[in-house]
């Protein structure tokens, strides 16, 4: 496509939106969101204000092309309705959990991994059946300094503990990837006539040990790595008091600590040039 095409953007608040804004020309991006932020009345910024469920919403908008940057489950059910508005080429993201949570003992994780599983599914069958050209990106542990809910939430607490403990050693591998690099990847996959009617595992450019990655937090906020390894089966055991730290975390998150959770990037490397940095943060003071 070329760059003065208008592009749909649903999901333009979230960690990939924020970053895809910031890289692209704003008059370029029609963001689609039920509540606008406030810096929206900035004339640069083009917002509809719409439920994805309605019919209508979209109508009359002339756009072909549509980034799903909000979660699955809610751009597979709005797929009828972009087909309705014209749309013909859809670029939507999804998660690596579909395949990591399976088997979690955690009974809320592994619904996460289903509803990602029937979302995925849905929204390929509804493309397939609609003729409209489709894409699914599957990121890793994604991360934007001071904005994510993980990688920032460490760096939270290396600054307000000065030590983080670790189930085990901490030896379970990572490939955390950035929110800016996903954004770009979702330009460049427009681009890539190859990509259609795929779906890419999208890990960082970097594969290093929970431990390591923890310690390299330390280092984005300016702070000497202390990490303290702590047996799995005291981690069990007192997560119920460390758990109120850690809002939205869960004892399984300990477990993950000593599994591999790695992705081959291999094929979006040889159908759009994936090429994510190094894991290497630094966040703001």
């Amino acid at each position: 496509m070329t760059a003065s095409q208008p592009l749909l953007v649903l999901g333009a608040t979230s960690l990939i939106g924020g970053a895809l804004c910031a890289l692209t020309d704003r008059p370029r991006l029609i963001c689609v969101s039920r509540r606008p932020p406030l810096a929206a009345a900035d004339p640069r910024d083009r917002w509809i204000t719409a439920d994805l469920a309605g019919a209508d919403t979209l109508s009359a908008r002339e756009v072909e092309t549509a980034l799903g940057l909000a979660p699955i489950w809610i751009v597979a059910p709005a797929v009828e309705t972009l087909a309705r508005t014209g749309v013909t080429r859809i670029v939507a993201f999804s998660s690596t959990s579909r395949w990591t949570k399976t088997r979690s003992a955690d009974p809320a994780e592994r619904e996460v991994a289903d509803r990602l599983a029937r979302s995925e599914d849905a929204f390929i069958d509804a493309c397939d059946r609609l003729r409209i050209g489709w894409t699914l990106l599957r990121p890793t542990l994604i991360y934007r300094e001071g904005r994510d809910g993980n990688v920032s939430r460490l760096a939270g607490l290396a600054r307000r503990f000065g030590v983080i403990p670790l189930a085990g050693s901490g030896a379970g591998l990572r490939q955390p990837v950035h929110a800016e690099d996903l954004a770009r990847a979702a330009l460049q996959v427009l681009d890539a006539p190859a990509t259609r009617g795929k779906a890419y595992d999208l890990p960082g450019g970097e594969t290093l040990s929970y431990r390591t990655m923890v310690e390299r937090v330390f280092e984005g906020v300016g702070r000497r790595p202390r990490v303290i390894p702590v047996p799995a089966r005291l981690w069990r055991a007192g997560f119920a008091v460390a758990g109120r730290l850690l809002p939205g975390a869960n004892a399984q998150m300990g477990a993950r600590m000593e599994a591999d959770l790695t992705f081959d990037p291999g094929p979006a490397q040889r159908d759009f040039n994936w090429r994510p940095r190094d894991f290497r943060p630094r966040f703001p003071a």
